[in-house]
This record gives C-alpha cells, structure tokens and sequence, in this order.
C-alpha cells in the first residue's frame, strides 16, 4: 500500500509538471490586476485581451489586438496622470472582430456575453476609413513595420520572405479575413517575389496544411513556434520584439525596406461614446510624451506627421 500511494504521488507530481511544461508559454504575458481572486488556469480559463474593469467603467477602449504589450504601461500611467478614471476597460482583439463587436453591439466569448459601448477605438488607417462617420476625432498615434518570427536559433534558416514558400517551412499566417495584417503581409508577399509567392503561400500551402491562417495572430502565432507548431510566422516588428523582451526563445528576422510595409495605427473617439470627457483625456495622455515614449518603449515608429 506505501508503495502504491508512493508510487501515485510520483505520477502526479510528473503530471503536474508535464502539465506546467505544456502550458510554460501560455499568456496572459502581461501582469494582470492584483485585486480578487486569482483563477487563470492554462490552457482552460484564460483571457488574456481582455483588460481591466468591465462593470461600470469609466472608459473603455478597444485597441488593435497587436498593441496589448503597451496595455500596462499605458492604462497604469493614465491613471497616475488622471486619478479620476479608476476603471478601465480595455480589449485587444483583432480589429475587424473589434468592428464588428461595435456594429453588432456585444461580442461572445466562451460562454460570456459582453455588451459594452467603446469610447475609442484603434486600428490601421484603412479599417479607421471604413467607420470614419463614427468618429468625432481621429489621430495618427504610432507606427510599425513587419518581420518574421522564428525559433530560436532559427533551424529552418528562414531569412527572407521568400523562403515561407518552401515545403519544408510551416508557416503561421494572420487571415486576411478578419486580421488587418493579413492584408497587409500579401503585400509584402507581392513586393517581395510576385502573385506567384502570395498564392504558393496563401493558397497551395493553406490547401496542403503547411499554411495555418490563424484567428488571433497576436496569441497564435508566438505560441505555435514557441511549442514547435510552426517555423516561421510574419508578424509586426513589434510583436517579436516583445517576445524578445520577456526572454521568450524565438528570433526576429528583419525583412529589407523593399520588401516591408509601413503601418499606421489611428485612434478615433467614437461620437457615441459613454465616456467623452474621458475619452478625450486618455487622447491627450496617449499623444503625448508619456504615451509617445511607452509606444517607442515597445518598438513602435512615431506617427506620422
């Protein structure tokens, strides 16, 4: 019997490890709110692009889903700055799926609904232009270009845009769908060695499985190399970078000027906003040097002037 409860402690613990291990990467990755009671369990509950204080904020802001490294800085400094706003509330999920909790008015996750109204809402220039009567102002806040993701020590020696096309690279790819990257990264593909590249890419490897279009490129894709799910991803520079920063082992490799794609990010109060006074304060605070230097912190260009 001793041997036996030995022996079946062993193997939990070993399951209990092997749990850890299989979940070692798992965001959330940025610091969540230290108030309550902590229950985030990998891989089962876990909702990283959802910030903050949904009941009865005093702003809410939906950013694009690749802009969640700057979330603590940026809400924590805001708040320092205007100790009048104690509730927040922030999302960072794909822009399009943003758009459409907004046309829509709630988003379904898991099992939970939420109806909330933005205050702001964040996005490249062209999906900005495709709700621009929402908005009773806009501005150019920040900038990005594109690399690509790998693991570290770069084993499949992906060094070009033009290497994702070879049939031995797993790619993990934004879906054009829903990810403004997406589009943007079939640019680059383009530029960088014709319709031919984009379609091996986007068609003939998403067809034989060796192209995964993810849903949330900003979770998906770090996570897929970081559990060997895929060799190389193109991401915004910024979103390596970060991974970088928090001693995640992966590698950025940088994509030449000729090749790349510039972005710009642009933040609109929504004419009906909640929270207007609110609004247009968190706008101050976030084009100027407090919010300037936390974006250029992370990686991000300066706005366009």
């Amino acid at each position: 019997m001793k041997y036996f409860i030995t022996t079946l402690m062993v193997t939990l613990l070993l399951a209990g490890a092997l749990h850890a291990q299989d979940h070692h990467f798992d965001p959330p990755w940025n610091t969540p709110p230290a108030a309550g009671v902590a229950f985030t369990v990998p891989g089962i509950d876990n909702v990283p692009d959802l910030y903050g204080d949904i009941i009865d904020p005093q702003l809410v802001i939906f950013f694009a889903g690749n802009q969640f490294m700057v979330i603590d800085s940026l809400i924590t400094d805001f708040k320092k700055t205007y100790p009048q706003y104690k509730r927040v509330f922030a999302e960072t999920l794909p822009p399009g799926i943003l758009a459409q909790q907004i046309l829509s008015g709630s988003l379904v996750l898991g099992n939970l609904r939420i109806a909330i109204q933005p205050d702001i809402y964040t996005a490249g220039k062209g999906r900005i232009d495709q709700l621009k009567d929402s908005f009773s102002l806009v501005k150019n806040y920040a900038g990005n270009t594109l690399a690509i993701m790998v693991p570290k020590g770069n084993p499949k020696k992906v060094n070009r845009l033009s290497d994702l096309a070879r049939k031995d690279v797993r790619v993990s790819m934004p879906n054009p769908a829903w990810e403004g990257i997406g589009k943007r990264i079939e640019e680059a593909y383009v530029k960088a060695g014709g319709t031919t590249l984009q379609q091996t890419i986007m068609k003939d490897k998403v067809a034989k499985g060796s192209t995964y279009l993810t849903k949330i490129h900003h979770r998906e894709t770090p996570l897929r190399i970081l559990y060997k799910q895929a060799d190389a991803g193109p991401v915004w520079f910024t979103e390596a970078y970060y991974q970088q920063m928090i001693a995640h082992p992966v590698d950025l490799v940088r994509i030449p000027e000729k090749e790349n794609i510039r972005a710009s990010y642009w933040a609109g109060i929504l004419k009906s906003a909640p929270h207007p006074e609110a609004a247009k304060a968190f706008m101050d605070f976030l084009m100027g040097p407090q919010g300037q230097g936390i974006y250029k912190h992370f990686g991000f260009t300066p706005p366009e002037l």
